[in-house]
């Protein structure tokens, strides 16, 4: 005859049991999904950035004197816009530059293009030298990457 054994099997030990089987489970899981090859998320996201992001700058030459237009950028918006090294002799000789600036500002922070920003026609000519400023100094910032 054949002995019977009785098992007992605790609660408990079944509760332990049924935790790390889930816990290992879930392990094997988020190891699938980490290695699993696929696009990698930061290339996906520089392939849609429009600048790196950073400060530029670009020269305009009015007369004998030089002034800096700074552009500061980040991945896909501009953030300011200025002239870096302008003095009193500079305003006085053209009132329209910083009011030109301030325009074409105003229009950049609300996103719209550079090549659709509206030219008042009093400051035709100002407007049209900053934006060709702008324009090189962005070019710096898409030739970056």
């Amino acid at each position: 005859m054949a002995k019977t054994k009785i098992v007992v099997i605790q609660l408990k030990e079944i509760i332990y049991t049924v935790i790390f089987a889930a816990l290992g489970i879930l392990l094997i899981l988020l190891l699938i999904f980490m290695f699993k090859p696929g696009k990698d998320k930061e290339s996906a996201s520089t392939e849609s950035d429009l600048y790196t992001a950073g400060v530029y700058t670009s020269s305009i030459n009015l007369n004998d004197t030089a002034l800096n237009l700074e552009v500061v950028v980040d991945k896909n918006h501009i953030n300011s816009v200025e002239i870096k090294n302008i003095d009193e002799a500079v305003t006085t000789m053209f009132p329209l530059v910083e009011p030109s600036l301030e325009t074409i500002r105003t229009q950049l922070y609300n996103d719209v293009p550079l090549e659709e920003i509206k030219i008042e026609e009093d400051q035709k000519y100002t407007q049209q030298l900053l934006i060709e400023a702008i324009k090189t100094a962005l070019d710096k910032a898409q030739t970056a990457k």
